[in-house]
């Protein structure tokens, strides 16, 4: 019902060209159906395959199909001097390059105040031509309501249970809660499918289930390598170091939860600044993993696009899905290559600032942002101010202590015993060296020693070591200026 209204009160604003993306093809043409018979005025369905049908009360079709072609389908609503609805499906292909097409469309747009002929163009995707966008508008049709998905879920659990001889589908209240907060914004289709697909194996459903139904929710939304899913998440155990992050991010993991009894305000996000290989996105992966929430990652250089306008829708569908997949930790990573300030890109950054901020400011659902970034003088000051984001952390080069954890981790990660090796003499000769440089001198270490039989030993690792001009030392004065600006401004997340 709450479709039919809205879609009503868009006709009622004199828009004549309405654009629906949806792969929801019967649904959006029953709610059109239902507003058209509501208002007592004639609808019509149009495919290339079956032509112009009228769609009749109850959702039945003409049995007379006309005007199949787009050419006679346009010149047909021309013609009609009657109040009517018209939904063409799939109509986005034939108007590219087609300007008498576009021209027709326009007539019909500029002849609405006297007939009032509304064509909804139904698609997965449709870019109105700049022509007639003026007369367009989207319509969003609604996603399930959480009571339209606890009843999905109890005939689920009803149909499972009625094939398999009365037997009871196994399950607690917090993993069913969980479970329904994870179907948010996902079409009742979908969430069909992914309900049925948690049952159907186990005829459970458990805490293990969610992680595989997140990542195929997330498949389910398709963003073209701009927005990914990560499957491999850092555990914190494995991030040397960085222990002041990691006591904010413990205070704040039970209200991600809906632990909140206090009535605190939802965590936002943080913004990790540093030196290159410092674990920067490794402490971003381990946000995710320490709170057991689902990890997008947002590549701001797959949001460019050479068509006016992709680059920014690119980046709203993005955030979109974000909401739609809360709660979630949404990684922006090295945020500064996609809106940092001076870019001579036609002015395409300042408008992906502006939706971000929009975005940023205007959001419910529970996205943390987790932004890094290498530069930070290179970012606007209105992405960075208090507000925007919760905290800065500057993560520096590790000291002795965390250099000799980062050895540790990494030696054990290869099945390697630590005690084994002079991890304290490894420790203070690598000074200035960053968490990723120590982890590739173990690897160039294994490297060095395969195929000659012989043990790793910590004079192999000294060598390469010794062997190796860090970061610190090739580019000591951008390092130097980029703590001189964290001082005072960032908080050390070691």
């Amino acid at each position: 019902m709450k479709d039919i209204n809205d879609l009503g009160l868009l006709v009622d604003s004199n828009v004549p060209l309405i654009i629906i993306e949806s792969h929801e093809e019967k649904r959006v043409l029953a709610t059109v159906s239902r507003l058209a018979s509501k208002r007592n005025i004639p609808c019509y369905s149009w495919t290339v395959t079956e032509g112009l049908k009228q769609i009749r009360i109850g959702f039945n079709f003409d049995k007379t199909p006309v005007d199949k072609e787009p050419d006679e389908v346009l010149a047909s609503i021309k013609s009609n001097n009657q109040t009517a609805l018209y939904v063409l499906n799939d109509f986005h292909p034939y108007l590219e390059n087609e300007p008498r097409r576009i021209r027709m469309l326009k007539d019909i747009a500029l002849d609405y105040k006297e007939i009032r002929q509304t064509v909804i163009f139904l698609s997965y995707r449709f870019s109105m031509p700049p022509d007639i966008k003026p007369f367009s508008a989207f319509f969003e049709m609604s996603l399930p309501s959480r009571e339209q998905i606890v009843r999905l879920i109890k005939d689920e659990v009803a149909h499972w249970s009625t094939k398999n001889s009365g037997l009871k589908v196994q399950s607690d209240k917090l993993t069913i809660g969980k479970l329904i907060d994870s179907l948010q914004g996902v079409s009742l289709p979908e969430a069909k499918r992914l309900i049925r697909s948690a049952i159907i194996d186990d005829g459970a459903i458990t805490k293990s289930d969610l992680p595989e139904l997140n990542k195929t929710k997330f498949k389910l939304m398709d963003m073209d390598g701009v927005l990914t899913y990560e499957y491999e998440m850092a555990n914190m155990n494995e991030v040397g170091g960085l222990r002041t992050l990691k006591g904010w991010l413990y205070k704040r993991r039970e209200v991600l939860h809906g632990n909140n009894p206090s009535g605190l305000d939802n965590p936002k996000g943080i913004l990790l600044l540093g030196v290159q290989g410092g674990g920067k996105s490794m402490a971003a992966k381990a946000v995710a993993s320490h709170w057991h929430l689902p990890l997008l990652r947002l590549d701001f250089g797959s949001l460019y696009n050479k068509y006016y306008g992709e680059t920014e829708r690119n980046l709203r569908e993005s955030l979109k899905i974000a909401d739609t997949m809360a709660p979630c930790v949404l990684w922006m990573d090295e945020i500064e290559k996609g809106i940092s300030a001076g870019l001579d890109d036609q002015g395409v950054s300042k408008r992906l600032l502006s939706t971000l901020l929009t975005w940023m400011a205007e959001r419910e659902k529970m996205v943390f942002v987790a932004a890094t970034a290498n530069d930070v003088r290179k970012l606007p000051p209105e992405l960075i101010r208090k507000g925007r984001l919760d905290e800065i952390f500057f993560v520096d080069l590790p000291d002795q202590e965390v250099r000799k954890e980062i050895f540790t981790i990494h030696l054990q990660k290869r099945g390697l015993g630590h005690k084994l090796y002079d991890v304290e003499n490894l420790a203070e000769v690598s000074e200035g060296f960053s968490g990723a440089e120590i982890e590739q001198a173990i690897v160039a270490a294994l490297y060095s020693i395969a195929g000659n039989g012989t043990e790793l030993t910590s004079a192999n690792i000294m060598e390469e070591i010794n062997n190796t001009s860090p970061l610190s030392v090739v580019m000591a004065e951008d390092i130097a200026g980029l703590r001189v600006w964290a001082s005072g401004r960032a908080v050390a997340a070691n």
